[in-house]
């Protein structure tokens, strides 16, 4: 019998993935942009345009379909007129699906969990080439990290590490300075299994 309690929501803000938001953020140019757009805290086409060295106009189309898809949104406060078009990530985070919100389109579902799989490995392949630089001293700043854990626990245990690690990314993510020049966009993948799978 499974515990009910431990069926919780990962992230206490997250929103339940649509099929617009799932085909959005499936496209691999579409994540770039929106990473892009994340570390910038809010931008205009023309500054990714020159980010990502893509055509302006393919940039505004992507972009709008993030936007239709609520995975980003208009940021009109930081726009110079009327015309100007500047775009920040949408707050909080959303979940693929789960026993309780099932996705309507389980292929797609695939499509972009073998996506956000394949981005994952990238970040660790990137972490395994800085780290002996990092190792050796030759670099002292971080730039990444790779930690792991094994613990014994209960379906319900490990749900509450869970809900409060993102409770701790959320009060971190809220107290920081987007305008600080030291600030980096970091990716913080956790993942995890028991040992049935």
């Amino acid at each position: 019998m499974v515990d009910e309690e431990a069926r919780t929501v990962t992230h206490p803000d997250a929103r339940n993935a649509t099929t617009a938001m799932m085909k959005a953020y499936s496209h691999p140019l579409r994540r770039r942009i929106a990473k892009a757009v994340a570390a910038r805290g809010y931008a205009r086409a023309a500054d990714l345009a020159g980010d990502l060295d893509i055509p302006a106009n393919s940039i505004s189309f992507h972009l709008r379909v993030l936007a239709d898809a609520g995975l980003i949104e208009a940021a009109p406060e930081r726009a110079r007129d009327k015309r100007d078009r500047v775009w920040k990530p949408t707050e909080g985070a959303w979940n693929v699906g789960s026993p309780e919100h099932p996705i309507v389109d389980e292929v797609l579902g695939g499509v972009l969990m073998t996506s956000l799989a394949d981005d994952h490995i990238d970040m660790v392949r990137r972490v395994l080439v800085w780290a002996p630089e990092y190792v050796s001293g030759r670099d002292p700043e971080t730039h990444g990290t790779f930690s792991q854990r094994s613990m014994r626990l209960t379906a319900a245990e490990f749900s509450e590490i869970e809900r409060r690690i993102q409770e701790v990314i959320k009060e971190v993510e809220d107290a920081a300075d987007p305008d600080d020049p030291g600030a980096r966009l970091w990716s913080l993948d956790i993942v995890a299994a028991d040992d049935t799978i």
